[in-house]
């Protein structure tokens, strides 16, 4: 596998960490391929990277996340301040506009980085972005989520992540009998059950409900020079980000492009999450090639 370089690239309120594999510019005339997540960082894209050795690829931690330290003293999360990071990580590169293969919180921010600077993306792959505003049960969604907030909140790491597994989980709209549903038992989903006394994770916390509650911009999105590919994994099926990868496909007119595996298909073994990283990274090259 191609070297590893690691980078810190000093920006207003953040010391953004990045990794680069391959030349700058890149080789053979392709756009260097960033690859992003949220709340996830660098390390979860090393198997996805891994396909790509023909590609310089980019990696980043987000700001407030893994190694990116804030200076601005805020804790919270939102599209508009991490596509802004983006945009400087993607001028620092100096190569030109890239591809841009984004999974979850991050499709999210990328959708705001297309919308807000277009010239910097030339394909974007956005993984089943968490939307609520896209689903017809939106209310419930936002609901679902204060859920499990109340649970981290109450009752600390273990049950609030039981609780966001349980929601993430549920096919189909969160009727009433998904709210019907005893609260799930941390340790009968390898959660712990002590509570360490912390309440400040990002995806549990209300640090990102930026995230979830962003409402895409048909408009400047479908007018960007971007190419916008929605992406949705083949075992996902009703789940709730794969409901939103759907509902935001059908606001830019477009049917989801579907890729191997679940929400997490691109990661390895190592996170106990694992997918089938080298079919995903077939699918994800068939796809930024057909452009």
């Amino acid at each position: 596998m191609t070297t590893k370089q690691t980078h810190t690239l000093a920006a207003p309120g953040v010391d953004l960490v990045y990794d680069v594999r391959g030349p700058l510019p890149p080789a053979g005339g392709q756009p260097a391929l960033l690859m992003i997540g949220q709340p996830m960082t660098a390390e979860g894209f090393d198997a996805l990277a891994a396909n790509f050795p023909d590609r310089t690829v980019v990696t980043y931690d987000p700001r407030g996340l893994g190694r990116s330290r804030r200076t601005d003293g805020r804790s919270d999360h939102t599209p508009q301040q991490q596509a802004a990071d983006l945009h400087l990580l993607i001028e620092a590169l100096g190569a030109g506009p890239v591809d841009l293969f984004a999974s979850s919180g991050g499709a999210v921010t990328a959708l705001e980085l297309v919308a807000t600077h277009p010239g910097d993306v030339v394909t974007l792959v956005a993984h089943e972005p968490p939307i609520n505003a896209v689903l017809p049960d939106a209310a419930n969604a936002e609901r679902a989520r204060a859920a499990f907030h109340e649970a981290y909140q109450s009752r600390g790491f273990g049950a609030g992540m039981a609780a966001f597994m349980a929601m993430t989980s549920w096919q189909g709209e969160f009727t009433d009998a998904y709210f019907a549903q005893p609260a799930p038992d941390p340790a009968m989903l390898g959660m712990p059950a002590d509570d360490d006394g912390t309440r400040d994770n990002p995806l549990l916390s209300k640090n990102s409900w930026a995230i979830s509650d962003y409402r895409p911009d048909p408009g400047l999105l479908t007018a960007a020079s971007t190419r916008i590919v929605i992406a949705v994994g083949e075992e996902s099926a009703q789940t709730y980000t794969a409901r939103t990868a759907f509902g935001t496909a059908a606001l830019l007119g477009q049917e989801a492009t579907v890729f191997p595996s679940h929400h997490g298909g691109f990661l390895g073994g190592e996170f106990g999450y694992a997918g089938k990283p080298e079919e995903f990274a077939k699918r994800l090259r068939e796809v930024l090639t057909r452009g």
